[in-house]
C-alpha cells in the first residue's frame, strides 16, 4: 500500500498527477465537493452565528467511504485541490469529513499540472488557509440565505417554482435594463455619403463626406450642387503610430476572446479550459492575475527570438489593476511555450492555440503603423470628403495575434492640389443604432467592470439565469425595413430602394417575460440587494475575509440585520406582480384587452375580472411575441386562431399557434409553418402544399430487414429513421441521393455503435445500462432514463441494485382534485358571493 495519499477534485487531474509521482503515491479524486449545505431546508443556524449544517452528498457516500479507507492506511495525506477559495474549501471539507490528523495532513497547491510544479509543491507543503475557507463559506451561506428567503416571496407574489439568487438576479437586472433602453429607443434617420475617387496614377480609393444629411431633400440639393464640380486634394497628412499587445489572459478576457474569435459560449470555454488544465497543458484557468513569472518570460523570449527573430521580442512584466487579484500566481498561459499546437479534440486545440498566441504576443514588440488622411475639396461646395488609410510598417505582435480591421485600405500617393476623377457618389439612408444587447462575453465584461462576481462565478452565473428561464439566447434575424440610396452618376441623379434586417437578437442575451416580471418585482421591493454598488461591496467584503481583515460571522450578521426585516415587509405588504399591461378596448365586445402572466405563461385577456359576471376570454401568447411588447392588433389577431382552412383528402385542415410556433394540424399530424410566413394569412393551397411536402418526407425511401426507412431534417441536421432509431447523416453522404449501400452502412454502423454502448441488459425486466457522454452511464427502463453518478461501479452491480434505483426515481401518481382552465378558453368572472 502506498505511503502517501494525494486527493484532488477530478479523475482527469488525478490521472495526470499519478503519472508524475512514484509508486509511493496513490492519487484519488473527491469528484468535487464531498459535502455541502443540505438540499432541503436552509441548513444554517441563524441564531448561532450562522453556523452551517453540512452533510455528505448522497452521491458521494461511496467516494467518502473509499477515501476514508485509503487515508487510514496512508502515512501522509496530501490535499491537492485547486488554489482558489473553492479549492481551499474542498480541502477543508475533506480534512473535517475524513477526520484527518493535522500531523499527517499536508496542503499543497500549484497553478499548473506539470512534473516540476507538482514536485515543487510536494517540497513546499503548507496548512489549510482558513481565511480562504471562511471567505468561501461566507459566500455560500449568504447566497443560501438570499435564495432561501426571497424565493418563497416570488412563489407567493409572482409564480410558483421561481427562484432568486444574489449575483444571478443582478445579472438579470443588467440585461433587463438594457432591453428597456432598446424598447424606448427611437432611431434617427440620416444619410451618409461616399464615393470612390481615381488618382492620376489610376488607383481608386474610397472617401466619405465629413457631414451627414438628415433628409432626402438635403441630399438632392447637395448632389444637384456638385453635378459639375471639380474635386482636388486639399491636404495629405501622414502620422506614424504604434499598436501594443495587451496582457495574457485572465478568466474574463479568455471568455471574451474565445467568444469573439472562436464563437464559444462562456460555459464551453471554461469546460475546455478545465480539460486543458487537467491535462497539464495550461496553467490554472480561474484567475484575475495578468502576471507571468520571470522564468516564463525568459522562456517566451527564447521561443520568440528563435521562431520570429530578435526584433520581435520585447519581454514585458504586467501588473494587475485589480488589488484583489491575489488568488492565483499567474495569468492563463501554456505550461510549455515550445508546444504551439496540440493533438487533441479540435475545440480543445483551438482554445489552446488562442491561449498560446495571446501569451506569446504579450511578450512581443509593438506593431508600427502609418496613418494617412486625405482631405478632398471641390469648387462648388464647402463640405470635404475624407479618406483614411492605415498601413502596417512592422507587424510585431500582430504576426502571432492579428487584430480585425486594423489595416484599412492602402491609399495611393497623391499630392496636394491634385485633381481627382469622381465615380458614382452615393448617399445611403442610415438609422442610428440602439444600445447593443449583451452577448455572454459582453455580460462578463460588464460584471467585471461593476466588480460583481469573481473569475469562478461568471460562467455559473450566466448558465444559471438561462437554466431558470429568466434569460435566453436570442435567435431572431430581426425585422425588415426599407432604406433608400440616392446616387449621382455623371450628371444624373437616381434613387434606389432596398431592404435590410435590423434589431437582430442572434446570439444575444434576451430577458424572457417571466425574467422581466421577476426583475421588476425584485427591483421594486429589494432594491438594496439588487443595487450594483451593494453587490460589489459584498464581493469586497468576501475579499477582506480572505485577507483576514474581516470576521465572516460579523459580516453575515450585519447583512442579515437589514435583509430579513425587508423580506418580512415585502411578504406582508407588496402587491402581486403579473406584468399586466393595458392594450386597448376590443371594439367588437367593448371590453378591455390586457396582457399579463397567467398560470400557463404569458397570455392575453379580454374582459375585466373585477366586474361581476363578466365573461372573460384568454389566449396564450406564442413564443415569438413578448408580453412586454405585444401590440393591441397582434393581441386581437391571436383570437382568430385556431381556424379551419378547408379540407384535404376529406380531412379538415386546422391552423394554429403553439408553444413552438405556428403549425398546421391535419389527420392528427402536426406540420410546422415556416417562421417567415404569417399563419393568419395562410391560404388553403399553401397549407396543402406543406402537407404534401411532409408526406413526401415521411414516406419510406427504402427498407432494411423488412422495416421501413424514412428520412427528415431535425434540430441536429439531416437524419434517417429506422425501427424507431434516429441516425444522423453526416456531410460525407449526399443526403438527397442516398443509395441502398449508403442506407445499409448507416444503419449497420449505428447498430454496432449501439451494441458497443450496452453494458448490461435484462430483457425480462426491460432494463439496460448504456455508456453515455463524458464517461458516464445511463440506466434505462422503458421511458425512464437515469444518469448514474460518475463514480458508480456499474460493471459489478446486480439487477436488484438497479431496480432499487429505478423504484426511487419512478414518479408517484398525482391525484387531480382541482379543475383547471384551458389555455384558450372563456371563463366567467366570479360573483362577489363566490369571492
Amino acid at each position: 500500500m502506498p505511503k502517501n495519499l494525494v486527493i484532488v477534485e477530478s479523475p482527469a487531474k488525478a490521472k495526470t498527477i499519478q503519472n508524475y509521482l512514484g509508486k509511493d503515491f496513490q492519487v484519488l479524486s473527491s469528484y468535487g465537493h464531498i459535502r455541502d449545505l443540505p438540499k432541503k431546508g436552509m441548513g444554517i443556524d441563524i441564531d448561532n452565528r450562522f453556523m452551517p449544517n453540512y452533510e455528505i452528498s448522497p452521491d458521494k457516500e461511496q467516494v467518502v467511504k473509499l477515501l476514508k479507507a485509503s487515508s487510514a492506511k496512508a502515512d501522509v495525506v496530501w490535499l491537492a485541490s485547486d488554489e482558489d477559495r473553492e479549492g481551499e474549501a474542498i480541502a477543508w471539507h475533506l480534512f473535517e469529513t475524513l477526520k484527518l490528523e493535522e500531523t499527517k495532513t499536508k496542503r499543497i497547491v500549484f497553478h499548473e499540472i506539470t512534473k516540476s510544479a507538482i514536485l515543487k509543491a510536494v517540497q513546499n507543503p503548507r496548512k489549510i488557509n482558513l481565511e480562504l475557507v471562511n471567505a468561501q463559506q461566507a459566500r455560500r451561506i449568504l447566497d443560501r440565505i438570499v435564495g432561501f428567503e426571497v424565493s418563497p416571496v416570488l412563489w407567493r407574489k409572482v409564480k410558483a417554482g421561481l427562484s432568486a439568487g444574489r449575483v444571478q438576479s443582478v445579472a438579470v437586472r443588467i440585461i433587463a435594463e438594457r432591453e428597456a433602453e432598446i424598447q424606448k429607443f427611437v432611431p434617427e434617420k440620416f444619410f451618409r455619403t461616399i464615393t470612390y475617387f481615381v488618382a492620376n496614377n489610376g488607383k481608386s480609393f474610397k472617401a466619405t463626406l465629413e457631414t451627414n444629411f438628415t433628409s432626402e431633400e438635403q441630399v438632392l440639393a447637395y448632389l444637384e450642387s456638385i453635378k459639375k464640380a471639380i474635386f482636388k486634394v486639399k491636404k495629405v497628412v501622414k502620422k506614424p503610430g504604434v499598436r501594443s499587445s495587451s496582457s495574457p489572459f485572465t478568466t474574463s478576457s479568455l471568455q471574451q476572446e474565445a467568444s469573439g474569435r472562436l464563437g464559444f459560449s462562456v460555459t464551453r470555454t471554461m469546460r475546455l479550459a478545465q480539460q486543458l488544465y487537467e491535462g497539464g497543458h495550461i496553467t490554472y484557468m480561474r484567475t484575475d492575475s495578468v502576471n507571468l513569472s520571470d522564468d516564463t518570460i525568459l522562456l517566451a523570449k527564447s521561443v520568440i527570438e528563435k521562431k520570429y527573430g530578435k526584433e520581435y521580442s520585447s519581454p514585458t512584466k504586467y501588473k494587475n489593476k485589480n488589488q484583489n487579484a491575489q488568488e492565483a500566481h499567474e495569468a492563463i498561459r501554456p505550461t510549455n511555450f515550445l508546444v504551439d499546437e496540440l493533438d487533441l479534440d479540435p475545440s480543445q486545440n483551438r482554445l489552446y492555440k488562442l491561449i498560446w498566441q495571446k501569451a506569446i504576443a504579450s511578450q512581443m514588440s509593438d506593431a508600427k503603423i502609418e496613418k494617412t488622411q486625405i482631405s478632398i475639396e471641390n469648387n462648388k461646395e464647402e463640405s470635404l470628403f475624407e479618406a483614411v488609410g492605415e498601413v502596417i510598417v512592422f507587424d510585431g505582435f500582430l504576426k502571432v495575434y492579428p487584430q480585425e480591421n486594423l489595416e484599412s485600405a492602402i491609399l495611393p500617393n497623391v499630392k496636394e492640389g491634385e485633381v481627382l476623377e469622381k465615380n458614382i457618389i452615393e448617399s445611403t439612408e442610415k438609422y442610428s443604432k440602439h444600445p447593443a444587447r449583451f452577448s455572454e462575453a459582453a455580460l462578463v465584461k460588464k460584471l467585471e467592470e461593476l466588480g460583481i462576481g469573481r473569475p469562478s462565478t461568471y460562467a455559473p452565473t450566466i448558465n444559471t439565469i438561462q437554466v431558470r428561464k429568466y434569460v435566453e439566447i436570442g435567435d431572431s434575424e430581426g425585422t425588415e425595413r426599407e432604406y433608400k440610396t440616392i446616387q449621382l452618376e455623371k450628371e444624373e441623379i437616381k434613387s434606389v430602394t432596398a431592404f435590410e434586417k435590423h434589431n437582430s437578437t442572434k446570439k444575444k442575451l434576451v430577458p424572457t417575460d417571466i425574467g422581466l416580471i421577476v426583475n421588476e418585482f425584485l427591483v421594486n421591493n429589494f432594491n438594496n440587494i439588487l443595487d450594483y454598488s451593494f453587490t460589489a461591496n459584498i464581493e469586497e467584503s468576501f475579499d477582506k475575509i480572505a485577507r483576514g481583515e474581516l470576521d465572516w460571522n460579523k459580516m453575515l450578521g450585519e447583512f442579515y440585520k437589514e435583509f430579513h426585516p425587508t423580506v418580512l415587509n415585502v411578504l406582508d405588504n407588496s402587491e402581486r406582480a403579473s406584468g399586466e399591461r393595458y392594450l386597448g378596448i376590443d371594439t367588437a365586445s367593448g371590453k378591455k384587452v390586457i396582457s399579463r402572466m397567467g398560470r400557463f405563461g404569458p397570455m392575453i385577456q379580454v374582459g375585466d375580472s373585477s366586474i361581476e359576471g363578466e365573461v372573460l376570454k384568454y389566449v396564450s401568447i406564442p413564443k415569438n411575441l413578448s408580453l412586454a411588447s405585444i401590440t393591441f392588433e397582434q393581441a386581437l389577431k391571436l383570437f382568430e386562431l385556431p381556424k379551419e382552412l378547408g379540407f384535404y383528402k376529406e380531412t379538415p385542415i386546422e391552423v394554429n399557434i403553439g408553444r413552438y410556433g405556428p403549425f398546421i394540424k391535419h389527420n392528427d399530424k402536426y406540420i410546422s409553418i415556416p417562421k417567415d410566413e404569417d399563419p393568419h394569412s395562410l391560404l388553403l393551397e399553401r397549407a396543402i402544399g406543406l402537407i404534401v411536402e411532409k408526406e413526401k418526407l415521411d414516406a419510406p425511401i427504402s427498407t432494411y430487414d423488412n422495416v421501413d426507412i424514412t428520412k427528415g431534417v431535425g434540430q441536429f441536421g439531416p437524419y434517417i429513421k429506422w425501427n424507431g432509431i434516429f441516425i444522423n447523416v453526416n456531410k460525407n453522404y449526399d443526403f438527397d441521393n442516398l443509395s441502398e449501400a449508403d442506407l445499409q452502412k448507416l444503419i449497420e454502423d449505428k447498430l454496432v455503435k449501439e451494441s458497443q454502448k450496452l453494458i448490461h441488459e435484462w430483457k425480462e425486466e426491460g432494463v439496460k445500462v448504456e455508456k453515455a457522454r463524458w464517461g458516464r452511464f445511463n440506466l434505462i427502463q422503458g421511458k425512464i432514463k437515469i444518469e448514474l453518478p460518475k463514480e458508480t461501479n456499474v460493471k459489478e452491480m446486480k439487477l436488484e441494485e438497479f431496480l432499487l434505483i429505478l423504484e426511487k426515481k419512478k414518479p408517484k401518481p398525482k391525484v387531480v382534485t382541482k379543475k383547471t382552465t384551458p389555455k384558450n378558453s372563456v371563463k366567467k368572472s366570479p360573483k362577489k358571493s363566490d369571492k
